[in-house]
């Protein structure tokens, strides 16, 4: 694979013909301090990708992009970003994947669903996963993007592909403008959001998730990791990246950190 323009954005990109997990291979080579912040580990051919929930993530080769980046995030004195900031990290990943598929989708609306899911007309092409390093100072933080997956390849009936939606671009071409942007984007996000010392609303990162994010004003469906379901209306997003969703059975406003989301008017 050759990525040429995403090589001239980021000082260190490595690419692998296939890789079980991008973000297991790179949360392991992390482990040595020397491994620079915002080091990039990409493949077209992930054989055991995993999704939110513990859940097994496949792809036919050659139609997907798996990539992870190391996120070393430091304030402006050199201190490290507070973990009570990192919630935030998944969503300004996602608003950079969600301009870089726009602008290849244009003619459609890309929206962000909470906490880390890009969606072209509702249908999900990319999905993010964060994973925090020991000490917790340090994220992995992986996303996988449908690039030129058929209908009859997409694991589920929600799911689409950037080819699907009517890119015209294919190959390592749409492969490297994809990545290209994300990382562009997703390097000018968190550096506006560290220049804030981890501020989401001095820096603006409020604001922007509160437009992208289609999750917000709709009735949600949340199952939680303890395996109960929460409805209700998605009313907004905390200060630490939490959806808040007020209870349709009693009007309790629950902070969710961690959840499977359902739009309900998708059922």
């Amino acid at each position: 694979m050759q990525l040429p323009l995403s090589a001239s954005v980021v000082d260190h990109l490595e690419i692998l013909d296939a890789c079980g997990s991008t973000n297991t291979e790179l949360v392991a080579r992390a482990a040595d301090p020397a491994l620079p912040d915002f080091s990039v580990l990409v493949t077209g051919d992930q054989t055991a990708g995993r999704g939110r929930l513990g859940r097994v993530w496949v792809a036919p080769p050659g139609k997907t992009l798996a990539i992870s980046v190391l996120l070393r995030p430091r304030l402006p004195a050199g201190e490290p970003l507070g973990v009570e900031h990192f919630g935030w990290l998944p969503l300004i990943a996602g608003l950079a994947m969600t301009w870089a598929i726009n602008a290849l989708a244009e003619e459609h609306l890309v929206r962000l669903k909470w906490p880390n899911d890009v969606q072209i007309d509702g249908k999900k092409v990319s999905g993010l996963l964060a994973e925090l390093l020991p000490g917790g100072d340090a994220v992995v933080m992986g996303a996988g993007v449908n690039l030129t997956i058929e209908s009859a390849d997409l694991p589920t009936p929600t799911s689409t592909s950037l080819l699907l939606e009517g890119a015209t671009l294919s190959g390592d071409e749409l492969a490297d403008v994809v990545l290209s942007r994300y990382l562009t984007e997703l390097r000018s996000l968190v550096s506006e959001f560290l220049r804030f010392g981890g501020d989401p609303v001095a820096s603006g990162i409020t604001d922007l998730v509160d437009e992208l994010c289609s999750t917000i004003g709709q009735e949600v469906r949340v199952e939680l990791p303890g395996g109960d379901d929460l409805h209700g209306t998605a009313i907004g997003i905390d200060g630490t990246g939490r959806l808040q969703v007020k209870s349709s059975a009693d009007g309790g406003i629950t902070a969710v950190a961690a959840g499977d989301v359902t739009h309900l008017r998708y059922e």
